[in-house]
């Protein structure tokens, strides 16, 4: 309770104030975004970048052959059913949002200091979504794993600073404050996902012709009517329908690519756009690694608060859920296997994703049939589906695929949070799930009201999560000290 109370106590001071005084909400929000974006942009960018830097050195360092668990333990999944967890848990919301958009927009509104080209704005995409996301998400699951399997404490942040702030203070106030921290951030991050989801599925339902028009309220209707099936599955403690409905999810996502790279007629395009967009990636990364609110003589500052820190607040805000899910389900790997796994297979998997829809959106660019729109991000994966055979169809196995990672990405998000208001628990009172599961989904029409009723929404979200996001930057930073100092102390990796 001295964890699950105060988060309760903030999330609902959060909703009230939101909905009661939105105006009010809105203006403070307003202003701490930019406070944060003003004071910390360049905070979040050095972090990222640092993280990635730390996750490389481990996977070449002593400390490699150190196991998440006993000296002698073995995986307890299968390389292969190992790879396909990660890819499952790379697959979400975020690139069915942005897998058309991104790069897209990158090519029609190039990155300050960069040219309208494909291949800047595919090496751009990539910076967002490789190497930076996963480094975070492997470092807070490496944290989480080490302290739960290698030296059999809970499954907790606060734990996975012992090494750093020693067991008195980690079971003290010090370790609470850190709890509740990341139960907020991951509140937040995964409102932003919903939020998302629901913007592209009101706007799938207006292609479809299903419903004419429609604005926030409708927005709001899919969240309260996605937000009660989640809240249902986590009332019923069954993870067989979840673990069903992921896999239908995989399925459908690869078909989905399969198709889209086959019958779009660009093919060849988008397999000449693969090494290219690598290629730029790595030539480009120390420039897109350094860029701040000064760069282009201050012109970045807008468009950084836009994307490249809005993705890493989303990825850190994020990182406590999948950072969770990562260490579970790597138990017995060696800190090597598991910095290797984690951030290259997903990494390649975003990559290919990318090229498929990004890399055909770009072909009917050249071919003269733009799906860019007036620049509205929600149309275009719909704009783009519709050049193909059976749209109709395809259209509606996306808004399938978005509305099951809504679900699904929400209950699995409650579960953890709810082991994590529960000392560790790795089940939680359903309880427990389902109030902060209805936390999350209250957050998410609070951040799209923040939005206002017309257009944006989406910006906040973003300015929302960057905020909610700020206080954890440090905690990311930290863990990668206790990590350093947990492993130093390792007997095993004196072995290596």
């Amino acid at each position: 309770m001295a964890v699950l109370i105060p988060t309760a106590v903030i999330a609902v001071a959060v909703v009230v104030w939101g909905v009661v005084a939105t105006a009010s909400f809105e203006s403070a929000a307003s202003t701490a975004f930019s406070f944060a974006v003003d004071t910390l942009g360049w905070l979040f960018i050095l972090v990222a970048t640092t993280v990635v830097a730390y996750s490389l050195y481990l996977a070449i360092s002593r400390f490699g052959g150190v196991r998440l668990g006993g000296d002698d333990e073995k995986p307890e999944y299968s390389t292969r059913s190992w790879i396909a967890m990660m890819f499952a848990a790379g697959m979400g919301i975020g690139l069915m949002f942005y897998g058309v958009s991104e790069p897209l927009t990158h090519f029609q509104d190039p990155p300050p200091g960069a040219e309208q080209q494909y291949d800047a704005a595919m090496a751009t995409t990539a910076f967002h979504w490789t190497l930076h996301p996963w480094s975070i998400y492997a470092i807070v699951g490496l944290a989480l794993g080490l302290a739960a399997y290698r030296h059999k404490r809970g499954h907790l942040i606060s734990q996975a600073f012992i090494p750093l702030i020693g067991e008195r203070r980690a079971n003290g106030w010090m370790g609470k404050v850190l709890d509740i921290a990341t139960i907020l951030a991951t509140i937040f991050g995964t409102a932003a996902s919903l939020g998302l989801g629901a913007l592209q599925i009101r706007t799938g339902l207006d292609e479809t012709g299903v419903i004419d028009g429609g604005g926030i309220a409708l927005v709001v209707g899919v969240i309260v009517v996605l937000g009660t099936v989640f809240l249902l599955s986590a009332a019923s403690g069954v993870s067989k329908g979840i673990q069903l409905l992921s896999n239908i999810n995989l399925v459908l996502a690869i078909t989905l690519a399969v198709f889209v790279a086959l019958f779009s007629g660009a093919l060849l395009f988008i397999l000449d756009l693969i090494p290219t967009a690598v290629g730029t990636y790595f030539s480009d990364f120390f420039a897109m690694a350094s860029r701040t609110a000064v760069s282009e003589n201050g012109e970045a500052a807008e468009w950084l608060s836009s994307w490249t820190v809005f993705y890493w607040a989303w990825w850190i805000s994020w990182s406590p859920f999948v950072g969770m899910f990562l260490a579970r389900i790597s138990r017995g790997r060696t800190v090597r296997e598991f910095i290797v796994g984690v951030v290259l297979v997903p990494s390649t998997l975003s990559i290919l994703w990318f090229s498929i829809f990004g890399g055909f959106a770009l072909f009917l660019e050249d071919d003269g049939r733009s799906v860019y729109g007036d620049g509205s991000l929600e149309p275009q994966l719909f704009n783009l589906l519709r050049e193909l055979p059976i749209a109709p169809v395809l259209i509606v196995i996306a808004m399938a695929l978005i509305a099951i990672f809504f679900v699904t990405s929400a209950d699995s998000a409650s579960v953890v949070m709810g082991g994590m208001a529960q000392r560790g628990a790795e089940e939680p009172s359903r309880w427990v799930v389902m109030l902060l599961g209805g936390f999350t989904a209250a957050v998410a029409i609070v951040m799209l009201l923040a939005g206002g009723l017309e257009g944006d929404a989406l910006s906040s979200l973003q300015n929302l999560t960057i905020i909610a996001a700020s206080p954890f930057v440090l905690v990311l930073i930290a863990l990668c000290v206790s990590i350093h100092k947990s492993l130093s102390r390792d007997p095993a990796a004196d072995d290596a």
